[in-house]
């Protein structure tokens, strides 16, 4: 099942709350999501596989971008649904056009649910609702919800997908969350602390490599050494800080939410390091997971 919608309307959240357990990153800023990240709900003999993609802008010609924006296109590929995440705290922008004109290119026979999320915090809701299902005439279903402050609106979605959903075979085991490996999940959360900490423009600059990973000895933490790459000499000063300020307070968050979810303790170390134009290095991406 594909999770789509243009940056920051809350995909992530919405996986992260249909698993309860986080497995995609989150911050207030958007494109926090640059892979297509499955994350794996199973109970008892029904398992759900969604995908959470990367967020459907506009403009960004680098190959990052274009490796971003196949991403989506690939994940309207051999589901059985997709959910359209929609922002009614807002009327739809060019941008959700976009995602709609992309959905529209999709399989017919491929149900789709418009989900309107943050309708906590939106003023008019049914008017802007009424508008994005008029660019999904085809949807199956339209719903309101809060991913953050809601989760039992969410619990009953995911309860209602499994129900009409048809059947088929397990494709991961039971007992995993996640398709991401170690490096890649916790490379994630270490980005998702830098964007919350830079300023602006800087963290769409920003990668994460996690270079090597020694599992706990009695006695001792998980001990992760990770890369964080920028393009810039400038930006290397300003991701360190003045006195290594940001850098500490970075590794901080991160190393705070892998305990959360390691229930280990860990050492973190983290070098930034400058890599020149890595967006549009076909190398570089393909290091980071990427398929540019």
């Amino acid at each position: 099942m594909a999770i789509v919608g243009k940056p920051n309307v809350g995909k992530s959240t919405l996986l992260n709350t249909l698993l309860g357990v986080k497995v995609a990153p989150i911050t207030p800023k958007p494109q926090t999501t640059r892979r297509g990240v499955r994350g794996i709900y199973t109970a008892d003999d029904r398992q759900l596989v969604f995908v959470d993609t990367p967020g459907f802008h506009k403009g960004g010609g680098s190959a990052l971008d274009r490796a971003m924006h196949r991403e989506v296109r690939d994940a309207l590929i051999d589901v059985n649904a997709v959910l359209w995440v929609v922002d009614l705290r807002h009327p739809p922008t060019e941008e959700d056009k976009s995602v709609a004109r992309l959905l529209r290119s999709a399989q017919e026979e491929i149900p789709l649910i418009v989900v309107g999320n943050k309708v906590d915090a939106a003023k008019y809701p049914e008017e802007a609702m009424q508008l994005y299902r008029d660019l999904a005439p085809q949807a199956k279903r339209v719903l309101a919800l809060s991913a953050l402050n809601d989760p039992q609106a969410v619990y009953a979605l995911r309860d209602d997908l499994m129900e009409t959903l048809p059947e088929g075979p397990f494709y991961f085991p039971a007992n995993i969350r996640s398709d991401q490996t170690r490096e890649q999940w916790s490379s994630e959360l270490i980005r998702e602390a830098a964007m919350t900490h830079l300023r602006e423009e800087l963290p769409y600059s920003v990668a994460v490599q996690v270079v090597s990973w020694e599992d706990a000895e009695e006695g001792h933490p998980i001990v992760i050494t990770a890369e964080i790459w920028v393009e810039k000499m400038g930006h290397r000063r300003m991701v360190i800080g003045k006195g290594g300020v940001m850098i500490r307070e970075i590794g901080k968050m991160a190393r705070k939410q892998l305990q959360i979810f390691l229930q280990e303790q860990v050492y973190l170390d983290l070098e930034v390091v400058v890599r020149a134009s890595w967006r549009d290095d076909r190398e570089a991406l393909r290091e980071l997971g990427y398929e540019p």
